[in-house]
């Protein structure tokens, strides 16, 4: 993880605006980057790997915020939204949120709750960035599984026993055994639990745990 703070992008076509919620984020300890417009952003891509989010106003010249905010999901970004807006209403809100926005708020804003807003994304984000390497790492380790002993795996976690296994497979309990003990030694698995909440993570996360 890096040891940088937190980037925060602030894109509001409102230079005065801008400068004074960038000397808040500054004073707060966080870095910050500067744009006056959506197309301003979409030409310097922030980096999924740096923690940060974005603070997006919803009407700006050219893109709006909305629209911003669709093409950035269309492009994979994964940094959190919050919107800051001067014109915001409910139906404009629920969009924004639907989309995936963290947070909607409305200028003039507090410094407590803007400050609020951008630690509550920055810890989700963290949690999602987290929760994605260790399913990423659960994956690797299920894909270094032979097709034998993924179907085994994907019966062993449904309950079945060696003999039951063995009779679905059509071959010796002895074998199933072998493959049983080597899909746990593979997935670093210390219990049937264990194996059981590998596959329900990956289940959860819409992997496949069979080929």
């Amino acid at each position: 993880m890096s040891s940088l703070a937190p980037l925060i992008h602030i894109v509001d076509d409102d230079a005065s605006f801008r400068a004074a919620v960038a000397r808040l984020l500054q004073s707060s300890g966080y870095r910050v980057a500067l744009y006056g417009s959506a197309h301003h952003l979409l030409g310097e891509l922030p980096n999924n790997t740096d923690i940060g989010c974005i603070l997006l106003d919803v009407r700006m010249h050219g893109l709006s915020g909305l629209d911003l905010q669709t093409c950035l999901a269309e492009k994979g970004n994964a940094l959190p939204v919050i919107f800051l807006t001067g014109h915001g209403d409910i139906p404009m809100s629920v969009r924004a949120i639907k989309a995936g926005a963290e947070d909607f708020l409305s200028k003039p804003v507090s410094r407590k709750a803007l400050l609020d807003a951008i630690q509550g994304a920055l810890a989700r984000y963290e949690n999602t960035r987290e929760r994605s390497a260790r399913l990423c790492s659960l994956r690797s380790l299920v894909e270094t599984l032979t097709p034998r002993q993924t179907e085994v795996f994907a019966l062993m976690v449904a309950g079945k026993l060696n003999k039951q296994i063995a009779h679905e497979l059509g071959t010796s309990e002895r074998t199933i055994k072998a493959h049983r003990q080597a899909v746990m030694q593979k997935l670093k698995a210390r219990s049937i639990a264990e194996a059981v909440s590998i596959a329900e993570q990956l289940r959860e996360s819409a992997a496949p745990i069979s080929s």
